[in-house]
Parts: C-alpha cells; sequence; structure tokens
C-alpha cells in the first residue's frame, strides 16, 4: 500500500485527532517543561534528558539522535513500520477507516476546502460589519461589558447585519454557489419559499474553530432584549458537529501549554470564556450551549488531566455540574479527572471579573472542589440524613454512582474514599461536631459545632501542634465558644499545661461565666493521638467551620468549598507545621548547643 493512495486531507485529519504526548509516552516517561514535554531518548542510551515532544505543533526532537518528526514517523522509528503500516495502526486507534484515493474522496476533500473557505469569508465579512455603520449596536454592547477594540480583534468578533440576504449577496459576490453557502451553515433554506435567508441577522457573532484554528461555524448573541433565542449557533454542518467542539479550544491548549494550571477552565458560555481570557486566564474554553458530552471531555483532557468546570452560581448551573458528574464517572482514569469551580450565587465568571475582580477569581478556581467532593455533596445534601433508613440510602446512592466507574483501580479508590467520608461524616454528628438534630434551633447548632471543636482540642493537646493556624483562625459563631478558643492560646502563650481544669479557672478568673457553664455542659472528649485517623477528621471538620463561616460572613473565596476539604490549603497547612518544626528543632539544637561544655 503506497502514501499516494490516502486522499489529501486524511493524514491532517488524523494527526488531529491524536495527542503526540500520548502517543510517545507509551515508550518515553515524559515531564512537563514549560510548553513542551522532555525525556529520556528511545533511539540512544543517555542519562540526561535531550527529547522533547511539543503537542501543539505536533512534533518530537530528539537531539541525541537527531531524529524527528510527527506522531507517524515516531512510530514509523519505534516499531519499525513502513508509512503506511503506521498510518494504518494509528488510524485504528482513532476509529478512522483507511480510504482510498478515488475522484469521489477527491471531490470530497474539495467540497470541505470550499466551505473552509465560505466560513472564512464569513468571519471577515462579519468582523467589517462591526467597525461600518450598522454595528453601533454590538460595539456599544461590548464596550459596556468592558471590552475594547483590541479585545474584539484578538478574538475576532463580528457582527451580523439586520437584514435577510446581507451575508449570502455577500459570499455569491465572492464566487460561492448557494448551495455551498447553506451547506456551511450560514444560510437556511425552507420548503415553500423562494430564497434562502441569513441564518444570523442583528446578531454579535463568535467564531467558532476547529482544532487547527479554521473557522467552521459561529455563534450569534441577540442584541434586542426580547428577541429569541438569545444565543443562536450554526446548525450540524459536514465540517462542524457542535457536540465534538470548544469554544476557543486551540488558543487555550496553545496558552494551558505554557501555564502552571492542571488542566483547562471549561466555563458555560462564550463571553465567560472572553472575560476569563482577557483577565489573563487565557486557557479557558466553552462548549456551545449543551452539556459537556463524552467528546468534548475527550478534547478537555488531551490538553490537562485535571481540568475545572466552571458553573455559574445558580440552580441551573449547580445542576449542570452534577450533570457533568454522571458523564465524567465512567470515563475516570489515573490522570484524567474533573475539579468544580462553583460561582457565588446569581454571578457567572464575567460577573465575578467586573464585580469582585481577578483575586475572587482566582480564589474561587484555588478552592475548587474535585469531583469525589462534589458527589459526595451531591448525595449527601439531597435529604436529612437523620434516621438509619436515609443513612442507607446515602451509601446506596454512593455504591450505584461508584459503580459506572470503568477502571478499576479508580473505582476502588473511591470506595476507599466515600467509605472515609461517611464514617468522618456521621462521627462528627455522633460527636456534636454538627447539630444533633434537626429540631434544634440554629443558635445551639451553631454553639454545639464549634464547641465539639474547641472541647476535642482541650482535650487532646496534641492535636494543636497540626491545626495550630486553623484553630487560631477559625470563624466561630458563639461568643462564648469563642472566648474558649481564646483560653487556649491564652494558656499555651503563657507555655502552661493545656486542659479542662486549666481553661475552665481562665474562664473564671476573666468573668466568663457562661463560657465555662458551656465548657462543663460539655461531655470529655476520647482521648486521640495525633497519628490516628481521627485527628485528620479533626482537621478537616475544622477545615470546615471555617468554610461555612466565611460563607456566612459572605466569603466569595470559600464559601463555595461546600465543607469539603480544600487539597491546596491541606498542603500550605502542612508546609507552615513543617516550617514551625523546624524552627522548633532548630531553636532547641541551638539550646542543647549552649548548655553542653566544651
Amino acid at each position: 500500500m503506497s502514501q499516494t493512495r490516502l486522499p489529501d486531507g486524511f493524514i491532517a485529519e488524523l494527526k488531529d485527532r491524536l495527542r503526540l504526548s500520548d502517543i510517545v509516552g507509551r515508550k518515553v516517561k515524559l515531564k512537563r517543561q514549560g510548553k513542551a514535554f522532555v525525556g529520556l531518548s528511545p533511539f540512544t542510551s543517555e542519562k540526561t534528558p535531550s527529547f522533547y515532544v511539543h503537542d501543539t505543533e505536533g512534533f518530537f526532537k530528539c537531539f541525541s539522535s537527531g531524529l524527528g518528526g510527527d506522531a507517524i514517523k515516531f512510530i514509523q522509528e519505534t516499531e519499525r513500520l513502513s508509512f503506511m503500516d503506521a498510518v494504518e495502526k494509528l488510524a485504528d486507534e482513532v476509529g478512522m477507516a483507511l480510504p482510498k484515493a478515488t475522484p469521489e474522496s477527491r471531490a470530497v476533500y474539495d467540497k470541505r476546502q470550499r466551505l473552509y473557505a465560505a466560513c472564512e469569508e464569513a468571519a471577515l465579512f462579519f468582523t467589517a460589519s462591526l467597525h461600518d455603520q450598522s454595528g453601533h449596536i454590538a460595539r456599544k454592547y461590548l464596550e459596556k461589558r468592558g471590552l475594547e477594540a483590541a479585545s474584539w480583534a484578538r478574538h475576532r468578533l463580528g457582527y451580523a447585519p439586520d437584514e435577510w440576504r446581507s451575508l449570502i449577496t455577500h459570499l455569491t459576490q465572492k464566487g460561492f454557489s448557494q448551495s455551498e453557502i447553506i451547506e456551511a451553515g450560514l444560510a437556511v433554506s425552507k420548503p415553500g419559499q423562494s430564497a434562502p435567508y441569513d441564518r444570523f441577522r442583528g446578531r454579535l457573532i463568535f467564531p467558532i474553530a476547529d482544532i487547527k484554528g479554521r473557522v467552521i461555524a459561529f455563534g450569534g448573541r441577540a442584541l434586542e432584549p426580547d428577541a429569541k433565542p438569545k444565543y443562536l449557533n450554526s446548525s450540524d454542518t459536514e465540517l462542524f458537529h457542535k457536540s465534538q467542539v470548544l469554544y476557543r479550544y486551540k488558543q487555550a491548549r496553545e496558552a494551558y501549554g505554557g501555564s502552571s494550571a492542571s488542566g483547562l477552565i471549561v466555563c458555560e458560555g462564550y463571553m465567560d470564556a472572553i472575560a476569563l481570557s482577557e483577565a489573563g486566564f487565557d486557557h479557558a474554553v466553552a462548549p456551545l450551549g449543551t452539556a459537556l458530552t463524552e467528546a468534548q471531555l475527550g478534547l478537555v483532557w488531551r490538553a490537562g488531566s485535571e481540568p475545572i468546570l466552571c458553573f455559574d452560581g445558580d440552580a441551573a448551573g449547580l445542576n449542570a455540574a452534577y450533570r457533568s458528574i454522571d458523564r465524567a464517572l465512567p470515563l475516570l482514569e489515573p490522570g484524567k479527572s474533573l475539579f468544580f469551580a462553583l460561582m457565588p450565587q446569581g454571578l457567572d465568571p464575567d460577573d465575578v471579573l467586573r464585580l469582585q475582580g481577578i483575586k475572587a477569581m482566582s480564589g474561587l478556581l484555588e478552592a475548587s472542589l474535585s469531583l469525589c467532593d462534589l458527589l459526595w455533596q451531591r448525595e449527601r445534601d439531597r435529604e436529612a440524613l437523620n434516621t438509619p433508613e436515609r443513612q442507607a440510602g446515602l451509601e446506596q446512592r454512593l455504591n450505584q454512582a461508584v459503580q459506572s466507574i470503568q477502571h478499576a483501580q479508580v473505582k476502588s479508590a473511591y470506595q476507599r474514599d466515600l467509605r472515609e467520608r461517611m464514617r468522618t461524616h456521621f462521627w462528627q454528628k455522633n460527636r456534636g461536631l454538627k447539630a444533633k438534630s434537626e429540631t434544634h434551633s440554629l443558635r445551639s447548632q451553631a454553639k454545639l459545632r464549634g464547641l465539639g471543636l474547641i472541647a476535642y482540642a482541650i482535650d487532646n493537646p496534641g492535636l494543636i501542634e497540626e491545626g495550630y493556624e486553623l484553630l487560631a483562625a477559625v470563624t466561630l459563631p458563639d461568643k462564648d465558644v469563642e472566648h474558649i478558643r481564646n483560653c487556649i492560646f491564652d494558656i499555651l502563650h503563657a507555655d502552661l499545661p493545656l486542659d479542662r481544669k486549666a481553661v475552665s479557672t481562665h474562664l473564671k478568673q476573666s468573668g466568663q461565666i457562661r463560657a465555662l457553664k458551656l465548657l462543663q455542659s460539655y461531655p470529655h472528649a476520647p482521648l486521640i493521638r495525633p497519628d490516628e485517623p481521627e485527628a485528620r477528621d479533626w482537621l478537616i471538620a475544622l477545615q470546615q467551620q471555617t468554610a461555612l463561616g466565611n460563607a456566612a460572613q459572605g466569603s466569595v473565596i470559600t464559601a463555595n468549598m461546600s465543607g469539603s476539604e480544600s487539597t491546596l490549603a491541606w498542603k500550605r497547612l502542612h508546609k507552615r507545621v513543617a516550617e514551625r518544626q523546624a524552627l522548633k528543632q532548630r531553636l532547641h539544637d541551638a539550646d542543647k548547643a549552649s548548655s553542653d561544655p566544651d
């Protein structure tokens, strides 16, 4: 089989469907370095990596051997295959049938090229219309949204004149046939009507590109308040299938390659993706008005292993996040997961950036929930868990969700994690770290929740070493509980032993009688060693209380933690603890050295 038998465009489409680092990574252990991946050469024996893979450009370069090329070349060299055998192997992997170069296939290719050209010419027409007299309403809208002309050009924004055939007339003058204009999704033809008409009229236009950056479709936003629908996309065409495309994918993937992020940011709309990009989060994409599909998840994971799905702060946004959980669970593998950033109530990412700034948005992304976090939250909050039957229902729902995970090791990891969450949750309820029952007043819930945390610290001073910063920063809704917490630090700062008696004495001497009675009414906590699982449970519960307290005060950054552990915050805590322990050790060593005889 010779290379000439392949029709034009097949090789390009094949490579579009591959991620080179995935192909190479099967044979070479790769490590990200800037926009590239680096590893030891598979062609020579070397100790210092000189083998580079560039996903964005689609080529590898081995400086040790001098070899380089694309995915096909890599398979040829590492598996000793001919060009066509390598093509056939890769095509089989991505589900592409190997075609023959026939007159018919050539005609199909030529037709596609004409459709690409029609879409590109339409993009140029819409851009010109944005800047002419008819585009003043679109320009005014963009300026109101805080976007200037440089941003319009950067995102190739345009305007479709509010006329029935302006684009058709323009494309016809450029040599495109009426059938080509319709097949490109740019015009609509209905039975019984004498002539087709422009699909987009009186709308702000967002060009939609494929993974190579070629314009293949458009999205249009209505500019009149009562216009329906608010957003309109191109219909599916030979070039465009909206369930398989992400807005801004090429730009975002290129930007992600030079960032320290773990994956792309996936938001809900065009304007959100543009606003994030303009604010410095250039690795943002958006689906096209539909729930995230399997094909779109595949695109997202091709760029990075842990994308953040960024949903609007309303019921619809939360439901969309929950639907994404069910779509993603069967596809999870090591190196393929999701995180979720839920916006404050009533806001989308564009709103957050305009009203609260980049720092607030960064905080929301940093505090994003893992897929397991959000799954737990969804099932935990579905109903009150105040009876054994309802608690069994929670366990059943979680088990059903986990059963959809296909990867055996990931499934086992989820089962372990969720069992631990259930154990911790009900342990906290039984210990008074949460409200005893739904009949308690909100005041009692706050008092008991905070008091349980503080009492555990008093009865187990060893816990405080790791939880020092969290205990100092925790927001306590009851002033008496806060007085008890402050006593702990007064005693520690005085370098006195910490126990119930010391705290009670301090409260009595400072006149905090209500706080004293509150502490005396709370039973002694069981003894816990710092290395036991219950110690970690206490730290997590302490962090949950901090998140809940901040949410009550309107903190947009921590309110969306929803009581779950933040991995980044956890890492920062341990870093501070390690630094403090190292300082104590140095002071101890210094004291010992000064006391030793010469």
